[in-house]
């Protein structure tokens, strides 16, 4: 295969992963974003975290709450658990690596607060504990996955809201998953705002 027709491919392989996630996914987007709405209308606050590029993610998405989307609205609240260094480093020599998140979500979140956990592997051991504390906090799960789900997907209450791509390659579930998350800032703005833009 010529470089050109390897490019091309990352195209295809990109519209079909699109495709094929559209209709195994809307109507649990649709669950996430009331879930999301409902508590940040209740002045309750969005934990995110992640690793690597889901650390990303996760802060990309607490970004576009905090300043704003695509339109001016207020400022919600939202705390991506993968930027204070000062805590990671604190907790992870501490207590170790896997309980980078667990120990942010047993000190910040509420019950009626809601974490969004991202790993496209699905068995990320930090984000694992995360979603047990959120458990132990009373706190619903908006889980955003890959290959199957992992560890995550056996973890996952029915309160709980599985968004996990149906693909086993991670640069496709991390495409995927950017769109996923630009769809619950959508939906919420088109709730908090009244209208279906």
């Amino acid at each position: 295969m010529d470089m050109t027709s390897r490019m091309a491919s990352h195209f295809d392989d990109a519209i079909d992963t699109f495709r094929t996630s559209a209709p195994a996914l809307s109507t649990l987007l649709s669950r996430a974003v009331g879930l999301l709405f409902g508590a940040l209308a209740n002045n309750s606050k969005i934990l995110a975290c992640g690793n690597g590029g889901s650390a990303a993610d996760a802060q990309h998405f607490v970004a576009e709450l905090v300043g704003r989307f695509e339109r001016d609205r207020l400022p919600l609240a939202g705390i991506a658990l993968n930027t204070d260094t000062s805590v990671l480093t604190a907790v992870g020599n501490d207590y170790g690596f896997d309980a980078i998140f667990e120990r942010q979500v047993a000190a910040l979140g509420q019950p009626g607060d809601i974490l969004v956990a991202i790993s496209t592997s699905g068995n990320s051991a930090n984000v694992v504990h995360a979603i047990e504390a959120a458990h132990d906090r009373e706190m619903p799960v908006i889980a955003l996955t890959g290959k199957g789900g992992g560890k995550i997907g056996e973890l996952l209450l029915d309160s709980d809201v599985h968004l996990c791509v149906p693909h086993d390659r991670t640069m496709r579930i991390q495409e995927v998953h950017i769109l996923l998350l630009h769809a619950l800032c959508d939906g919420i703005d088109a709730l908090l705002l009244g209208d279906t833009l």
